[in-house]
This record gives C-alpha cells, structure tokens and sequence, in this order.
C-alpha cells in the first residue's frame, strides 16, 4: 500500500534520510505539529506571526523531506553534502525559513514599506518566491510551478499582451511588494487557512487511522452490504465514503480500502479493471464528503464568510448524489453479470465489530459535536486530536502492562504527529504558491479579462444555437440559460484539465480565482460557484490522461491503468451531472438564497432518477438488458430528468415508463437480438 502510494502520489514520495537526519527531520515535524496542536487549542498568535512560523517550517522540511529529483539517496556525509543532505539543499531550506520569517519580524514597520519596500525587502521576496518555485516542483511535480511562473510573466509584461490581456505591467519592484508584503499573495488567505485549519484536520484524520476509526468503517461496511449482489462492489462504495469523512486524500483512500474491497471484487468476477475503477470512482467521494472534505471547506468559509456548519449542510446532497450513483452502477453491473455477495461466512458481525471498536468513534463523534456547536474548526480539531490520544491511551492500557503501554502511547503519538506534519509539507508549499497566483489576478484584473472572454464566447454560443431551436414550436432554453449551460461547460472543461496537472485544493484556489468573476457575472451564487469549481477539479483524478486514483487502483488490481481511468470517470458521472444541476436550482445545496422544499424535491428527485437512467444506459442494463434504442432514450431521459423542471422531469419519465414496463413484463436472461 505505502509504496502505491508513494508511486502515484507525488505529495508522499518522500525520500530516505540516514540516520542522523532522520532524527533532525522528525524531531522538527515533531515540534511542528505540537505547535499546530497548543495553538489550535489556547489560541492562534498574530496571523503574519502563524503563516510566516508555519511557512518557514514547511519550507525548511520540504529540503529534508523532498529530493530534487525522484526520491533521491541518503549520502555520505561530506562537505558538500552535510549530514547526507546536498549542500544546496541546505541553503535552500535556510534561506527559505528566514525569507519566511522576515515578514513576522518586520511586520511592526510594514506599514511604512508596502508600496515603498526597501531593497532588502525585494530581495527576500525574491528568495522566497524562488524556493517556492522549487519547493512546490519537488513536492508535486512541474504544473504548477509552470503555471505561478507563466502568471509572473503575464504579470511583468503586461503591456506586450494582446487585445483584452494587455495591462499596464509591474516591475519586479512592484510585483515582490504586492506579492510578498501585502495580504494578497503569499500570505494571503490560502496559507492562512493551511495553517490556522487543515492542519489541525490532517493531524486529526491521521491519529483517527492510527486508533483503528478506518479499519472500523470498513468493517461494519463489509457486515452491513456484503451479502448483497456485487458484495464486495458496494462494500467499496460504502466504506470508501465513511473513510472520506475523516481523510481527503483520494490515494491514500483508495489504497487502504482498495486493498481489501479489489481482490474481493476480482475473486466473485467483477473484471480487473472495472474492480480498479469502483474503488478509485469511490474514494474521490472522500474529498467531497463532511466533515473534513480535504482542505476545500476551510477555504471556502474564509472566501465566502459563511460559517463551517453551511458549507458542511451544503455538501451533503451532492456527496451523497456522487455514492449513489456509483452504487447503482456497481449494482446494476452486478446483476448483468449474475454476480454473488459475499457468504455469511466471509462476513464480518456488524455488532461483534461495533462492540469491539465503539470506543475508535469517540473522537469523530466529538468533534462533529464541537463543529455544529458553533466553536471555531481549530477547537474541533483540538478536541479531536486530544480525543484520539485518550483513545490511545485506553486501548494500550486495556492490553499491555502500564509501562509498555506508556511507551506504546508515546511511540503512536509521536509517529502520528511526525506523520502529520510530513502530510501537510505539500499542500502548504502549494496553497503559498497559489498566492503568487492569486497575487497576480488581483494586482493585473486578469480574472475579469478572463470573465469577459469565457462569457462573450458564450454568449455568441448561445446565440447560434437559439436560432437553430427557433425552428421548434416551444421554447427549450432562452438565450441567457443557454449562455450560463455553455459557460459552465468551458469552465468544467478547464477545471478538468487543471486537475490533471495539480492537486484538488490548488485547482480550486486558481480556479475561483479566474472563475468566481465569470459566474458572478451571470447571476450564479457564491456559493453555488465555489462547489461547481470544486467538483469538478475533484473529478480530475479520475479522468484520463492523468487520474492518479484510477492508476493506484489499477496498481492493486493489476489491470490496464488507462481502461481503469476511463470506467472509473464513467462511474463517476454523477458527480458530473450534480453540479449542473445545483447551478440551475441551487436549492439542491439546502441553504442557498430562494431555497424551498418543493425546488429541493422536484431536483433531488430528478436527479437521483436521472443517475439511474444514465447508469442503465452504460450499464446496458435496467430489470433486464437493453435494445440499443432503449439505451439512447434512457440517455435522453437523463439529460431531462436532470434538469430542474417539472415539465423535463415528465417527459423524462415518460420515456423510462415504457422502457421499464417492458423489462418487468418480460424479464429474462437472454439478450434481445
């Protein structure tokens, strides 16, 4: 499972340190994490004062933690290679720790030198724009430093872009001051949110593994749906999902269930590379799934000023929209195939399991219960990581002799923290690049320029089609629900493409950056706007050429990784379809302006039909198999069904109606001719 992992994600590729700096490098991600964990719960200092000691760490442990090029070898110790670390990585992990913290030092003064910096203030931005360029590439790979360097470029030779682009450019003067002394760029709010709440979240998702929370989930998902058709399908599904609660990683998701769920489903016949694509398809639901959702919920209450509890009630249709329908093509396929569950002897007591890991759900428990009281996220962390540590102290008494198990509790919580720490290095170096990203659309406007673009395309779109449908005797969409269909599109399309490159939360951060102004623009929601951008870049890890959970999975199942990717988006469609259809009736999202509950049904209803027609069409199969003309009408069916309005839902049921009647009439094993 590690070395999936660590092969197909490259924020865990972490390479081998010798003994000496190996004790250094955990010592310090040992000191990080208490850090995160005493201020999480007796208070955050001055927020320059937190990013810039976050930053400074994660920085300086990146060079540790990371080699230059693939996983690197611990080295003989000389000097030009220092306790086995080359020389330059030392320099650069010093440098990047101190440019980091320049802006704490001198935060008493900034408000003399932001838009007149000295010349030691530019070049300690410019140190630290550099290591973070290099930090970012060892930690994930090119795209995105590519990206922040192609958005420098634009931000410096703005008067050489053309048409709508061009702007009066900044000189490096100016960009290092907004980008390095101001809040909106390094240390705007992305790096706030790593470091004030995902942290805290990693560490807590960490330590609830460790305690024995995810071997739990998928345990009682195993006693409660294995002994269904496609058993082992749905026990994927199910324990994917409650897996997501706690971790937002989609690998680290599928390895650790994937690796019980895949040989199962290969052992009662599901093929080897539709075994890979139900696991990876289920395991991207964790990071749409609350309470944690990765990193993405936390940014989104400092973006959009709404509390946690709002965007948690938010993602709970549209998550559970995602599971479903990949249940019911899991199920769906089972039946076509006559696929067994898993016998009673193969399955786990649902009560002997709860009885005896009841106590693992404590801290999951708790600190959902501090997140809906309305305390900040960090104290529900806190509580949680204290909770997890009190469990761990009652499972190593219950079992050993007092003093092992305080050197059990010891070891665990420290290789927890240490492990932690080490998670959070990536997202970090990335969410403070992001702010160079995010410094340039706010200091050239790009992001309106941009908006501009996307939606006068559209428009012209819309436009051409409007006169094609002209020719029908009623009215399907007018010019302006056309505009916003074909702009959502372009921005689904681009997020997809972004997500291949770079992780989920970097995506997002990028992309509500350039997109929130194109959808503002034509009426849609903030909120709304945010979760169509962030299910979509979630969708990236399952879409080929570049679906790195598909690729892990296909790892276990040792089948061909790009028919894994492609099945795996297909199973995924609903988390396709979902986002459309909460753009046009936000009140699928339950607290978005104009909500009601006859809106709320008439789209949760259509949509989950909808998902059940589309499915049987890839399916191929409904109560029995398909003509091929009945697969192109459940697919019409579908796109209707989806759609937001009674009279759409009606013909859509009307095309399903005597498509089923037929099935359950003549139900039987043979294909029709």
């Amino acid at each position: 499972m590690k070395e999936l992992e660590e092969r197909f994600d490259p924020e865990v590729r972490f390479r081998p340190l010798g003994p000496t700096l190996g004790v250094v490098a955990a010592a310090l991600l040992f000191v990080l994490a208490c850090y995160h964990y005493y201020t999480a719960g007796f208070g955050i200092p001055r927020a320059a004062t937190h990013r810039g000691t976050h930053l400074a760490f994660t920085l300086a442990l990146t060079f540790l933690a990371f080699a230059a090029w693939g996983r690197g070898e611990a080295r003989r110790s000389s000097l030009l290679a220092p306790l086995g670390l080359p020389l330059i990585d030392w320099v650069l992990a010093l440098a990047g720790a101190a440019a980091a913290l320049y802006v704490p030092w001198i935060f008493d003064d900034l408000a003399f030198r932001v838009g007149n910096p000295l010349p030691i203030d530019v070049w300690m931005g410019t140190i630290l724009i550099v290591v973070l360029l290099e930090a970012t590439r060892r930690a994930m790979g090119w795209p995105l430093p590519v990206i922040a360097l192609c958005f420098l470029a634009y931000a410096y030779f703005g008067r050489s872009m053309p048409g709508v682009l061009t702007h009066p450019g900044a000189d490096w003067t100016g960009i290092v001051n907004h980008l390095y002394l101001t809040s909106q760029g390094i240390y705007g709010t992305a790096l706030g949110v790593i470091s004030t709440y995902v942290f805290h979240f990693v560490l807590f998702g960490v330590l609830a593994t460790r305690i024995g929370l995810g071997q739990l989930f998928i345990d009682l998902a195993s006693a409660l749906a294995g002994r269904y058709a496609g058993g082992p399908a749905k026990v994927s599904v199910i324990s994917s999902a409650m897996l997501g609660s706690i971790s937002g990683s989609s690998i680290a998701n599928t390895v650790t269930t994937g690796a019980l769920t895949i040989p199962a489903m290969i052992r009662i016949g599901y093929p080897r590379h539709f075994a890979a694509a139900v696991e990876a398809a289920s395991s991207t639901g964790g990071q749409i799934t609350p309470p944690v959702m990765g990193a993405v919920a936390f940014l989104m209450i400092e973006y959009l000023g709404v509390p946690l509890t709002t965007i948690l009630t938010a993602a709970l249709v549209p998550a559970f929209m995602h599971f479903f329908g990949v249940l019911v093509q899991v199920h769906l396929e089972a039946r076509r195939r006559g696929l067994r569950g898993l016998t009673k002897a193969e399955l786990p007591d649902a009560w002997a399991v709860f009885r005896r890991d009841w106590l693992t759900t404590i801290p999951l428990i708790l600190l959902v219960a501090v997140l809906l009281s309305g305390r900040t996220p960090y104290s529900a962390a806190f509580w949680g990581i204290t909770s997890c540590i009190g469990v761990l102290i009652i499972q190593n008494v219950m079992r050993h002799p007092l003093r092992e198990a305080a050197k059990r509790v010891a070891r665990e919580v420290f290789d927890g923290f240490v492990l932690g720490a080490k998670f959070s290095l990536s997202v970090t170096a990335a969410a403070a690049l992001v702010g160079v990203i995010i410094g340039v659309v706010t200091l050239t406007g790009v992001g309106f320029k941009i908006a501009y673009m996307v939606t006068s395309v559209a428009a012209d779109w819309a436009g051409t089609v409007s006169t094609w449908l002209a020719v029908l005797p009623f009215e399907i969409m007018d010019t302006m629900t056309l505009t916003l269909l074909f702009t959502l599109i372009m921005t689904a399309f681009v997020c997809i493409l972004m997500g291949c490159g770079i992780p989920t939360t970097a995506n997002y951060l990028i992309m509500i950056a350039v997109a929130a102004p194109i959808l503002s623009m034509l009426g849609v929601q903030p909120l709304v706007a945010h979760f169509f951008v962030f299910y979509y870049g979630v969708l990236a890890d399952i879409t080929p050429p570049v679906a790195l959970a598909a690729y892990a999975a296909a790892g276990i199942a040792n089948a061909n990784a790009f028919k894994a990717g492609n099945t795996a988006f297909r199973l995924g469609m609903g988390k396709a379809l979902v986002p459309f259809v909460f753009v046009f009736s936000p009140s699928l999202l339950l607290v978005t302006d104009g909500f009601t509950w006859g809106q709320f049904f008439l789209a949760t209803g259509g949509a989950m039909l909808g998902i059940w027609a589309l499915s049987a069409a890839f399916a191929d199969w409904l109560f029995g198999p398909l003509y091929a003309v009945e697969r192109a009408l459940l697919g019409i069916a579908a796109i209707l069904l989806v759609a937001p309005d009674l009279v759409a839902t009606l013909i859509g049921l009307a095309l399903i109606a005597p498509i089923a009647a037929r099935q359950l009439l003549a139900r039987g094993p043979a294909s029709p001719a």
